[in-house]
């Protein structure tokens, strides 16, 4: 059979449903077909891709390895496909889930605030918003958006730059008046140092004198977090000493409950913040009207 002759976006959908409502039978109630018509047409699905998508060995529909990949991969494309003819049909008007994906402190403190705002003005939108400081692949993950804080790496994905954010040593007065206040970078060897259980981290705190003599310092604390927020709250205990961004910390700098440490040998180095996307094709009008907002309402140090 030619390839377009096969009506793929049609298998797609009944595959989905099926999956969706547990069953062939169901998914022919739900279609108005036979529950024969679907069966063959998954059969027939399963031959031209040469690959088994479910097993029929127990009543309830089953889902192979390659059945729950098609499946993740069918979901977003029909998706895609919805989409593309709502904005055809209505004038490229935002609507639909918008999935994004951000890092703990950027969407605790920036994008959280927002989403009211930003729903009020698309109210056909709806967000599923997941807060990780991991890197995700947007694809696996299904995310539309992804906003990424620090150095991008070479990828296919198209980048939006938010702005950048400062950084900067930080500790509770709690702390600092149990411990003492450092004077310079050589003073932290008495400081419990409180740093990340990621990979970015490994080349130390930097530091830059007036004569420009640079130095870094590696945090060997007795603690270690994998995101920004819980270690901005450990710090907040009085724990020890760690380095945020003031997009991160700032509040809390007005506030007095944190302060800064060793302003005087802050190199200023920043964390660039960027909307990231996968480029290519159609871009659906939700996620084109969240980046505009994105850009137009961010504001950083």
């Amino acid at each position: 059979m030619a390839r377009v002759d096969i009506n793929r976006s049609g298998e797609m959908e009944v595959f989905v449903r099926a999956v969706d409502l547990g069953g062939f039978s169901a998914a022919a109630r739900a279609l108005r077909m036979t529950p024969s018509a679907v069966s063959k047409l998954i059969a027939r699905l399963e031959a031209r891709l040469g690959a088994r998508l479910v097993n029929r060995s127990t009543r309830k529909l089953q889902l192979t390895p390659e059945g729950s990949a098609f499946y993740d991969r069918a979901v977003s494309i029909l998706a895609d496909l919805d989409e593309a003819e709502r904005s055809a049909a209505s004038g490229a008007a935002p609507r639909g889930r918008l999935r994004i994906n951000t890092s703990v402190p950027f969407g605790t403190h920036r994008l959280i605030p927002l989403l009211p705002d930003f729903l009020e003005r698309h109210p056909e939108v709806t967000v599923e918003v997941t807060l990780t400081d991991a890197v995700v692949d947007l694809l696996e993950d299904r995310a539309d958006i992804a906003i990424r804080v620090g150095p991008l790496k070479s990828s296919q994905l198209v980048a939006r730059k938010l702005g950048e954010s400062r950084m900067m040593l930080v500790a509770a007065p709690s702390y600092l008046e149990r411990r003492g206040t450092p004077q310079n970078p050589e003073d932290l060897a008495r400081h419990n140092l409180l740093g990340f259980s990621f990979a970015r981290q490994s080349n130390g705190w930097p530091f830059q004198d007036g004569k420009g003599n640079a130095s870094a310092v590696v945090p060997t604390g007795n603690a270690q977090v994998s995101d920004g927020e819980s270690m901005r709250l450990l710090v907040l205990t009085g724990l020890g000493i760690s380095r945020l961004s003031v997009l991160h910390v700032g509040p809390d700098i007005a506030a007095g409950r944190l302060v800064p440490v060793l302003e005087a040998y802050n190199p200023g180095d920043t964390e660039s913040i960027h909307a990231v996307y996968v480029g290519g094709g159609h871009l659906p009008a939700r996620v084109r009207a969240f980046l505009d907002y994105l850009v137009e309402t961010v504001r950083l140090d």
